[in-house]
């Protein structure tokens, strides 16, 4: 089984990548300057087509081989960017990316408002009956959507190990350790789990996983991203479609190429928003019929969230010297406590090792 009790290094990002690829295999691997060789004129089965949402901010510098990536798979129905207001020439960029096959909308917002509002914007015109998300600075290898779809019969969200490339690197290597490596059904508390921080241990990042989506599913719940959520977006959607009845399929890698970039926007998390993400478990947890076990992973994750709530709050009580504040943050319950003098002493550790002689 997959082991995914390993830390993290990752983190989630607002949305470079070289200007071809070539096939890949699973595992750590390299993507060299030759062209992409799938001809998207090649239709396949209409009912196994992909429409690709693109959410978009001020990444002029990326998405044109994002786009072209995804005009690439020959399952693609349509490619959807969204501006979200861009202040450089996202929009010049994509337009230009068009490969005259009628399968790009350029839309764009009057301002900004965030990753969830753009998507959904994108997800109100998909018709295909399958969809899913690209991030403007990652690329899909050539065959990921073919190799996903193989497996459209057995569930609703199909998912595959990401391979990560730090920007502007060749190399990549697969997220999960050890790496995916066999179909893997995983039900909603199992994905609620896998995204629940375990000290030490590190987190589970299943959040990370870019599934296709039964675009049905979502129809028939109504189903949409959150658009309050600045944090965790994905996290909400995937859970909200499990809790409903969705399947979900993890798979090894196919060739989602995710780009960890030091200046991610979100690299850290303001108050407000790991509150919103805590406070979303509450509102998961109103869907009837809930299992005693989806309960339970619900409230983990709940608890999860506000222990990395409370360690910011405490942070900022102690830059503004306000002791009531600080205080506060421990009394929320024991395991809290415990959590927050961990932090303090590893914060103290690091301190003393950077005040050493090197």
């Amino acid at each position: 089984m997959l082991d995914f009790g390993q830390p993290s290094p990752f983190r989630p990002k607002r949305r470079h990548f070289p200007a071809r690829q070539r096939e890949h295999r699973p595992g750590r691997g390299r993507i060299d300057a030759v062209s992409i060789v799938d001809d998207p004129s090649r239709r396949t089965d209409p009912i196994r087509t992909v429409d690709i949402v693109i959410a978009a901010y001020n990444a002029a510098a990326t998405i044109g081989e994002t786009i072209k990536s995804a005009l690439a798979q020959p399952e693609t129905a349509s490619v959807i960017v969204v501006d979200d207001s861009s202040r450089d020439d996202t929009v010049a960029v994509a337009t230009a990316r068009d490969d005259g096959t009628g399968r790009l909308q350029v839309l764009r917002q009057d301002r900004n408002g965030g990753p969830s509002r753009a998507r959904n914007r994108g997800i109100a015109v998909c018709s295909a009956p399958w969809f899913t998300v690209l991030d403007a600075d990652d690329v899909f290898l050539p065959g990921r959507l073919a190799a996903l779809l193989q497996h459209a019969d057995e569930a609703d969200l199909i998912a595959d190990d990401l391979l990560v490339r730090d920007e502007g690197a060749a190399e990549t290597r697969p997220m999960f350790f050890p790496p995916v490596d066999r179909p893997q059904a995983l039900d909603a508390a199992a994905f609620i789990n896998g995204n629940i921080s375990h000290g030490a241990k590190g987190r589970r990042d299943l959040g990370f996983i870019k599934p296709l989506i039964r675009r049905e599913l979502l129809v028939r719940h109504a189903v949409r991203f959150d658009d309050a959520l600045w944090l965790g977006e994905d996290y909400e959607l995937y859970t909200r479609a499990l809790l409903l009845g969705g399947r979900l399929l993890l798979v090894p890698a196919a060739g989602y190429v995710y780009t960890v970039r030091p200046t991610s926007l979100s690299g850290e998390h303001t108050i407000d928003a790991l509150r919103m993400l805590r406070d979303c478990d509450q509102g998961l947890a109103t869907i009837p019929g809930l299992t005693t076990a989806q309960r339970k992973a619900l409230d983990d994750h709940y608890q999860s969230v506000d222990r990395r709530l409370q360690w910011r709050l405490l942070i900022e009580a102690v830059k503004r010297r306000d002791a009531k504040a600080a205080v506060a943050t421990f009394s929320r319950s024991g395991a809290v406590s415990v959590f927050l003098v961990g932090m303090l002493l590893q914060e103290a550790v690091r301190r003393v090792r950077l005040a050493l002689p090197s």
